[in-house]
């Protein structure tokens, strides 16, 4: 299990800022199946997530569904066959805060227990 995955989401607010470049580097490293992206001017974290069926990719995004809402941090979830499309980002700050990836981490986590 990740360290990153132990650490506890902060409150986030408005002028809460975006990690640097340097954060992001060396936090990509404990989600390494992560792409970052940009998607409507805002920076994300991505990943799909494969399934032999829609069943087990549906079980999948509601977990993730129910851990997001735990943590009242949602992410975009896309559910397709075979396969669920997670994107982590900070709404409030329009970016990336540090609870992406303390989340990204979680989802992996929540992954590897349905392998």
């Amino acid at each position: 299990m990740s360290e990153l995955s132990q650490q506890v989401c902060e409150a986030c607010s408005a002028d809460a800022p975006t990690v640097t470049d340097g954060e992001k580097q060396e936090l990509l490293k404990s989600v390494p199946d992560w792409e970052l992206v940009t998607l409507d001017g805002e920076e994300q974290l991505r990943r799909v997530f494969k399934f032999k069926n829609f069943a087990q990719a549906q079980a999948f995004t509601n977990k993730v569904a129910d851990m997001a809402e735990a943590e009242g941090h949602h992410p975009a979830i896309l559910l397709e066959w075979g396969k669920t499309t997670v994107r982590w980002w900070t709404h409030k700050i329009s970016g990336l805060h540090k609870n992406d990836f303390v989340m990204a981490a979680r989802t992996d986590i929540a992954y590897q227990d349905m392998q």
